[in-house]
């Protein structure tokens, strides 16, 4: 097929799965077969920035979970085989269902490809691995979800034959952030002050300039690469040092920006303005007023635009973040804080009616900015749109499928089927050397000899991911579901003394001695 057909044939492929929407919806009762892809389709420069980013594939691994419908088939595919017991770890997740039934159901396939470079793209270079798919799936009954959406995805989809469940690529820019600004503007949603797209960095300190007139007490701005990935591509811009030059006329401030922006603080340590300034030219490149407040607090909702066209707010959550300025996506509890919530759901809901009049469909996301003001309410502040499943996204539909549970829009909980407002404090980055040389098989031992695991009765505990980055980088992710936010912090916490406790260092050699390993039956 020629390139320029793939496009037609992917409208062609969507058109075909809007249509049989309302059945595929019922996915609870449904007979259809899932392609996961968990495929990182960004800048790889991005993310290599992220410890063990290649792990990141197992981020999708609550797909699993919906293998408790007895109908469903699941094709899940990585960059590099799943260790066994993580696998079993998913599967022993689901209630009612025997676990055999469960893995006859589930076909797990890998590039055997550790390179740098999107999965999608590594399952495009392989004919035959695209074939195999192609067989493990029924035309009319199959579809594609993945983490986001590019014309790599697209071409698969159009060799597989297989609609996709994600936002066409010629979207994309919606998600981006001088295109979220844009989003932002149409909406009348409140959002810093900033600047279109610029492509180079004499631009850049243009377009900053403005800004630093339009405010002239400003004190910070941010500088953003058009696109990024969990806060990585933004640096920050202190001005505080320069307002002492008192610069005059424009061209002054410019000249002063330019010169100041080698001091540029960025997210990565890693990363240096020569190389930030090179990318410029690839994705361009916007600077915003950076929001101050002493009480300030980073809230997101969630929605879902169904390929009908309707949108449903699926959840708020208050983001945890770090790095150097704390731009940094590391977690995030849920619900959001009551004194917001629901005005984010307008908020989000608001945007998420403009991205489906512009045809997006399936996940969004839409990051703010809250600070408490004198009278003691929040100021929202939008700052990006994300077309993506973003971190927020399995910690709650982990939750949503392991209860099967409702979010309920009146108040912003979400509730069990037994009726109990259920809540969780997640993470992807519960990192410390300590933990580096713990096996898969090591966190079972742990998790089963202090009943860390899930508790389907109670429906309370924690479900681990990330699993597989655990020995090289002494990180693993988590999901923490308690009754109340305080229980699901006290669950959360509990797990952190365990495992410091686990991988306590001596004097002497290193110590794992509280929950004795399993010992090893020869087959």
């Amino acid at each position: 097929m020629l390139q320029t057909d793939i496009p037609d044939t992917f409208r062609a492929l969507q058109a075909k799965f809007r249509q049989r929407w309302r059945e595929i919806e019922e996915l609870d009762l449904g007979d259809y077969d899932i392609l996961v892809l968990p495929s990182h389709s960004i800048d790889q420069r991005e993310l290599l920035k992220i410890p063990g980013n290649h792990h990141y594939e197992e981020r999708l691994l609550f797909s699993l979970i919906r293998l408790w419908n007895p109908r469903t088939r699941l094709v899940y595919v990585t960059s590099q085989p799943l260790h066994p017991i993580v696998v079993d770890y998913y599967l022993q997740l689901l209630p009612g269902i025997p676990f055999s039934h469960a893995y006859d159901r589930l076909l797990l396939l890998s590039t055997y490809d550790s390179s740098q470079k999107p999965l999608t793209q590594k399952i495009l270079e392989r004919p035959r691995l695209v074939e195999r798919i192609r067989q493990a799936l029924r035309p009319e009954r199959s579809y594609i979800t993945c983490y986001n959406s590019t014309p790599l995805e697209q071409e698969l989809s159009v060799q597989l034959g297989i609609p996709l469940l994600a936002a066409a690529p010629e979207l994309l820019y919606l998600g981006t952030k001088s295109g979220s600004r844009r989003v932002f503007e149409e909406c009348g949603v409140p959002h810093p002050d900033g600047s279109s797209l610029v492509w180079t960095a004499e631009d850049l300190a243009e377009t900053a300039a403005e800004l630093w007139e339009r405010q002239p007490n400003l004190r910070r701005m941010v500088i953003k690469l058009n696109v990024g990935f969990s806060g990585e591509g933004n640096a920050l811009l202190d001005l505080r040092p320069i307002h002492k030059l008192l610069p005059k006329s424009h061209a002054q401030r410019v000249a002063a920006l330019s010169e100041h922006f080698s001091t540029l603080r960025f997210q990565s340590s890693c990363e240096t303005w020569p190389s930030f300034s090179s990318r410029i030219p690839e994705v361009g490149a916007i600077v915003e007023a950076f929001i101050e407040g002493e009480q300030k607090r980073s809230p997101s909702v969630q929605g879902l635009i169904a390929p009908t066209g309707e949108v449903e707010i699926l959840s708020t959550h208050d983001q945890i973040l770090g790095g150097p300025d704390g731009q940094i996506f590391l977690g995030c509890s849920f619900p959001a804080d009551a004194a917001y919530r629901l005005d984010l759901q307008e908020l989000g809901l608001r945007i998420g009616e403009n991205l489906a009049e512009k045809g997006v469909i399936e996940r969004f996301g839409v990051d703010f900015i809250a600070v408490q003001q004198p009278d003691g309410s929040w100021d929202l502040q939008a700052i990006e749109i994300n077309l993506r499943k973003g971190g927020t996204t399995h910690p709650f539909m982990t939750l949503k499928f392991l209860t099967h549970g409702h979010y309920n829009f009146t108040n912003g909980l979400f509730y069990s089927q037994q009726g109990h407002a259920k809540y969780y404090i997640a993470s992807d980055n519960l990192q410390k050397d300590q933990y580096r040389g713990l096996l898969p098989s090591d966190l079972m031992d742990i998790i089963a000899y202090h009943r860390l695991h899930f508790d389907s009765s109670t429906q309370t505990g924690t479900v681990f991911h990330l699993i597989g980055s655990l020995s090289e980088y002494g990180k693993v992710g988590l999901t923490s579901i308690g009754n109340s936010l305080e229980e699901a912090q006290a669950i959360y916490d509990r797990v952190v003394q365990v495992l410091d406790q686990e991988t306590e260092v001596h004097t002497g050699p290193r110590v794992w001695s509280l929950s004795p390993a399993l010992p090893i039956t020869w087959k």
